[in-house]
């Protein structure tokens, strides 16, 4: 029993390092460390800080993570990124949150297996849960003290970023976007493809564009972020397999059937423990509503599953604090409680 659940684990591992450390983390590590190295913290701040107008940064960091697709665990860089870099701690859990669960790519492909009618009520449903979650963790860190870190000098810089910077920024993030965007079927390996076409142009242009001591500023700040984060995200990954190994497939269709609390408030806990790749949300959904799970339930996996997993809300802890990670979590927790039943018996028939 142990040693197949230990096998399990590893297996996990193995399947979460072949198919997202290349082409989801790394570049996400990269802009991470590019973010918090090359952007002016001052200008962060006059339009993501926390005195900032929140109607217009909770907009703005909405509606942009809508692009970014990320998974649960990949979107965690990049989120930390904006918060060392100035970002209120809203504007930083609302990427967190949108990014994964409602991104444009993983909308795409819902709309093809689901049909349009979930689409429109996933990105209702992720806007609503979003902007929740922000003031949530606003209100309830509100008296927090945050001195910004000093990561290279940026605000002696007058404008957000310098243009060399930007373009680098650019390059990065579609070294994490277009393997998914490009490739969308096929063999895995068409994606490392196009991920090392796009570093390898990244590597090009830094050594032409970027003095030494900034790559080396950048690439430190990068390694500080897999420090601190990837042994978390392994130590999550293998929890996963631990307990996938250990969930009966029939207790899940017994208990999601129906659109009442309980069968919303169990997707939601499965959403929320499970790891699931950007897209892999919908075919699984697909399956247990073919099994008979109320399309209630499937509107809380579908937000819960590719938005949080318990890798996430470790590396979650280990980045912001435990207490911001409980707070998030169980936030989360009840908000996806919440729309599964709503949606499930007012909108969704």
């Amino acid at each position: 029993m142990i040693e197949g659940l230990i096998v399990a684990g590893l297996l996990a591992i193995k399947d979460y390092v072949a198919t997202h450390v290349l082409t989801c983390l790394i570049p996400a590590f990269l802009l991470a460390g590019a973010m918090v190295a090359f952007i002016n913290q001052e200008a962060i701040l006059d339009h993501l800080g926390d005195k900032a107008n929140k109607l217009k940064s909770f907009s703005m960091a909405g509606l942009a993570s809508f692009f970014v697709a990320a998974c649960s665990c990949t979107v965690i860089p990049v989120s930390a990124g904006l918060y060392f870099s100035g970002a209120a701690i809203g504007v930083a859990f609302i990427v967190l949150w949108v990014a994964p669960s409602a991104n444009i790519l993983s909308l795409i492909y819902t709309g093809n297996i689901l049909g349009g009618e979930i689409v429109i009520a996933r990105i209702v449903a992720a806007l609503f849960m979003a902007f929740f979650v922000g003031w949530v963790m606003t209100w309830v860190f509100r008296n927090e003290k945050r001195e910004p870190a000093d990561f290279g000098g940026g605000a002696a810089r007058k404008g957000i970023i310098a243009k060399r910077h930007l373009i680098l920024l650019i390059m990065i993030l579609l070294s994490l976007l277009l393997p998914n965007y490009v490739v969308q079927t096929g063999s895995y390996f068409y994606k490392v493809l196009v991920w090392g076409i796009a570093t390898a142009a990244i590597a090009v242009y830094a050594w032409k564009a970027l003095p030494a001591e900034e790559i080396k500023s950048f690439l430190r700040e990068s390694w500080w972020f897999i420090r601190l984060i990837f042994p978390l995200l392994l130590l999550g990954v293998f929890l996963v397999g631990v307990i996938g190994k250990l969930l009966p497939e029939e207790w899940i269709r017994e208990w999601l059937g129906g659109n009442g609390l309980t069968a919303s408030f169990l997707a939601t806990v499965i959403g929320a423990f499970s790891y699931f790749a950007t897209m892999t949300e919908a075919p699984f959904v697909d399956t247990l509503m073919k099994l008979g799970m109320g399309k209630g339930p499937a509107m809380a996996l579908l937000l819960t599953g590719p938005g949080l997993s318990l890798p996430n809300w470790i590396a979650i802890a280990r980045v912001f604090g435990i207490k911001k990670s409980m707070v998030y979590v169980i936030t989360i927790v009840i908000l996806g409680t919440f729309v599964g039943w709503f949606f499930g018996n007012f909108i969704l028939f």
